[in-house]
Parts: C-alpha cells; sequence; structure tokens
C-alpha cells in the first residue's frame, strides 16, 4: 500500500514527532509548521521503540481521521511519550529511542457469518485491525502481527486479549471488526535515516 503521504512527508512527519516528543519530555513548548500536505484527514499513530532491542516503548494514535495531521501528529507524539502502559519517557530515553509514524486509511467493517469468513478477509502484513464489544476494544496496526510472527488466529486472538477479552472472543462472531491499511516511516537508528516501510 502506499501513496498517502510522499517520500519526503513521511520523513517531515517522523522528525516532527521526535522534535515534538523530545520537547513534551523536556516540559518546553514547541511550535509546528507543517505544509499544506498535512492538511489532509487520516488516522496517524506514534511509535516509540527501545534501540536497537525494538522493545516497543510507547504507542498512541488517533484509527479514525478525527482532525488534520498537522493536529493529529503532534498530539500522537505527545500521546506517545505518556502511554499509560509505560513509564512517562524520559529526555534521555527518547533520544536513544527511534520513532515511526503510521499515517492510516479510513477504517472498514468487516461483515462477516463465520470464523472463516472473518479470516478470509484478513491479510497478514496488509491490514491493520479494530475490534469492539460493548465498552471493550483494541487496535493493532498492520505491521504488529508481522513484527510478532502472528498467524491469523494469534492475530485475532491477541487482538482480543489486548481489549480485554477472552482470546478466543473472536470466535464468538458478536464482536465488531474493522480493518484499514496503513503507511510506516520510521528512523532506522535514533534521530536516524528515515525509510518507509
Amino acid at each position: 500500500m502506499g501513496g498517502i503521504l510522499s517520500q519526503e512527508d513521511g520523513v517531515l512527519a517522523v522528525r516532527t514527532a521526535r522534535a515534538v516528543a523530545e520537547a513534551e519530555t523536556e516540559d518546553r513548548e514547541i511550535e509546528v509548521s507543517l505544509p499544506e500536505s498535512f492538511g489532509r484527514t487520516n488516522g496517524v499513530f506514534v511509535t516509540v521503540s527501545e534501540y536497537p532491542s525494538g522493545i516497543l516503548r510507547g504507542c498512541i494514535g488517533y484509527p479514525r481521521a478525527l482532525m488534520p495531521l498537522s493536529q493529529s501528529l503532534p498530539l500522537a507524539a505527545r500521546g506517545a511519550c505518556n502511554d499509560p502502559r509505560f513509564p512517562r519517557l524520559r529526555p534521555d530515553q527518547a533520544r536513544r529511542c527511534t520513532f515511526e509514524v503510521t499515517v492510516l486509511t479510513e477504517p472498514v467493517p468487516i461483515r462477516y457469518g463465520s470464523e472463516e469468513e472473518l479470516k478470509s478477509q484478513i491479510e497478514i502484513g496488509r491490514d491493520g485491525l479494530a475490534v469492539s464489544y460493548r465498552r471493550y476494544s483494541a487496535v493493532y496496526l498492520p505491521q504488529v502481527p508481522l513484527e510478532q510472527g502472528w498467524d491469523i488466529k494469534e492475530y485475532l486472538g491477541n487482538l482480543c486479549m489486548k481489549a480485554g477479552l477472552q482470546p478466543d472472543g473472536w470466535k464468538s462472531g458478536a464482536l465488531e471488526f474493522e480493518k484499514f491499511q496503513g503507511e510506516a516511516f520510521a528512523e532506522t537508528s535514533p534521530g536516524g535515516e528515515v525509510v518507509g516501510r
């Protein structure tokens, strides 16, 4: 999947996420000025990972296009420093981590009548997933099952557990699933070259 952001804008998105996050960890204000191309509305996530282990340190974002990227990207970067699953990111940690920005397509409901029909509509490496059931919900970006080496059943099971549901909850037919695609740009090392993934 490609074409949401140009390579140039992808690099700028990651550089902006890092600058905003470093400012956030240092409790200082930063003025963000992004070009017109960031006026488009897409979902976006910022992922912070330890280097070189790749261990997740924070991942926050917006699955839906609620506001222009020029607003949602800085908010996601600030949020990733304060991911409730982890201690608040410190300035020295931010400088040693890599940053990744994933821009998303609009989520589309998956209509299914059986386990097989659900599985057949999901492609590992292409599709990110969102699940919701009553007050429970969770999201995985498209690259997660690839990074974890999951098959479709593991992908669905882990998504359910992330939402606070039973790992086989996806078999019940009662859960609502949506899928989306994403375009990721990431640093190869802290503050280093930015590449499309």
